[in-house]
Formats: C-alpha cells, sequence, structure tokens
C-alpha cells in the first residue's frame, strides 16, 4: 500500500485544525445586551470575530432580568449589561450560578433633574427616584451620601436600603423605580438617579447632564458573563479579547466621552 503523500497529511491537518478552532466549537455566539452601550460595543467587537470565523449575534433587551434568565436557561451563550454586584445578587436570589468572564467598562451612575441646575437647589422635601432593585438601590443611595444629601449605616456595605439611612437632614423622600423607568419619572420627580446606559439613551450625556457623577473607581464595572460550564468556552474567550481590544478601547474612548469608561 502507498504511503500517504505530503499534501494528503497537510490536507488532513488543516481539517483538523479547522474543527478544531474555536469557530468550528460554536460557529455563532449570541449575546444579551442593553441597546447603549452594550449592544453598540458588542457591534465594534463583531467584525474582529468575523475575522476568526466566528458569527457574532446580538439580542438587544430592555430590562435587566430577562437576559440573566435568556442565559441561565440556555438560550444565550453570554450576556453583556451588568456588574458584579449585581449578578452576585441575582445568582443569590435566582438560585443560579452565571459568572463573569471579563469586565470591560464603568457607566458611572449620576444624578439628574429635569428641574434644578444643582444639588444644592433641591427643596426640603425634595423627591429623588432611584433604582428598585437591591444593588443600584444601594448605590444610589451610597451616591447620595458621597454627593452630601444623606448618611447612611456603615454596616450595611454597599447594599443600603432606605431603612438603613441615619441622616436625612433635608427629608428627602425616595421613589423606588425600575430602573429602566428612571428617565421616564424625571418629569415627575425633583431628581433621579440613572444608570449610565439608560441615561444614554434617553439622550443624556452623563458627563455634561448629571448634577453628581460616580468617580471611575467605582467597583461597579460591567462584565461578559457566562455560564460557568462555558467559562474555557474558545469561541467566548475570543469574544472577550475582542471586548477587551485596542479597537474597542477607543471606540468607547471616543463615542461616549468619558460617560462609559473602559477598565482595560
Amino acid at each position: 500500500m502507498r504511503k500517504p503523500s505530503t499534501i494528503v497529511l497537510l490536507g488532513l491537518l488543516t481539517v483538523f485544525l479547522a474543527f478544531s478552532s474555536p469557530a468550528a466549537l460554536a460557529a455563532t455566539v449570541t449575546v444579551g445586551a442593553t441597546p447603549v452601550p452594550h449592544a453598540e460595543i458588542l457591534a465594534v467587537a463583531a467584525p474582529l470575530l468575523e475575522q476568526q470565523g466566528i458569527t457574532l449575534r446580538i439580542m438587544e433587551f430592555n430590562d435587566y432580568v430577562t437576559p440573566n434568565r435568556a442565559l441561565a436557561e440556555g438560550e444565550l451563550d453570554a450576556n453583556f449589561f451588568q456588574h458584579q454586584p449585581y449578578l452576585d445578587t441575582y445568582n443569590a436570589d435566582a438560585g443560579t450560578n452565571i459568572v463573569s468572564l471579563v469586565g470591560i467598562h464603568i457607566e458611572p451612575l449620576g444624578v439628574y433633574s429635569s428641574k434644578l441646575d444643582a444639588l444644592a437647589d433641591l427643596p426640603r422635601g425634595a423627591r429623588i427616584a432611584i433604582p428598585n432593585d437591591p444593588t443600584n438601590g444601594g448605590r444610589a443611595l451610597l451616591l447620595l451620601q458621597a454627593a452630601g444629601l444623606i448618611k447612611v449605616d456603615p454596616e450595611t456595605g454597599i447594599q443600603p436600603t432606605v431603612f438603613d439611612i441615619t441622616d436625612n437632614p433635608n427629608q428627602l423622600r425616595f421613589i423606588e423605580l425600575e430602573a429602566a423607568q428612571l428617565t421616564r419619572s424625571l418629569p415627575d420627580v425633583d431628581a433621579a438617579v440613572i444608570n449610565g446606559n439608560y441615561a444614554l439613551v434617553a439622550g443624556m450625556v452623563p458627563t455634561r447632564d448629571a448634577l453628581f457623577l460616580e468617580g471611575s473607581q467605582s467597583p461597579y464595572v460591567n462584565i461578559l458573563a457566562v455560564r460557568p460550564e462555558d467559562k474555557d468556552n474558545p469561541a467566548l474567550a475570543a469574544l472577550a479579547e475582542a471586548l477587551t481590544s485596542p479597537e474597542v478601547r477607543d471606540f468607547i474612548l471616543e463615542t461616549y466621552g468619558g460617560s462609559v469608561v473602559p477598565v482595560f
């Protein structure tokens, strides 16, 4: 029997490498994201993945619950919309074990108003809307504490509630709403503490329009999240690499003007 030629052996090796590549393992990666800035950032990463034969499919969501549920149930390969403290709370409440693959950026939380020009103008008894989920609600109260408006019990860590306010000299009243509804609440309240992505969707520029803005050293880094069994998936590793590429970093810096801050 004739020995296989070098050309045949090289051809077989090429086929083997093709079927063991990230593209072959997952030719299409489906990622859930909120529209701004997450879906926009993913769109920048998509051509980088295409160079490796991986198609990125982006599914947009307008809330903070459905993308995790869809990921846990296998409808998504990953999601990109949340920070680690929110994911920790979701996992504890839902009994899931979604994990972080890589941190991408920070969206500073801000205090906004359609009625006032400065926090010093807040009247006594002012109504302030804050997110109603424990993580972002606590984050909002800590931001208001940093602004000098209230004090909260330090024993509560990063998740104080309105019941943990220990000093409220101006008798501010807090209205707890779903995060996605906060921009719409502005005409009905004196001020609202709004997540950066929702502020951007509403056409606001956090660095320009916020009366008070969270610092860039915030621990609330937005992450690419996956199921634990997929943490070593080569296609998702390629996605993580694309999202932390110089191209994505430049896009974030040039597009959002400091309203979204890359952490890589």
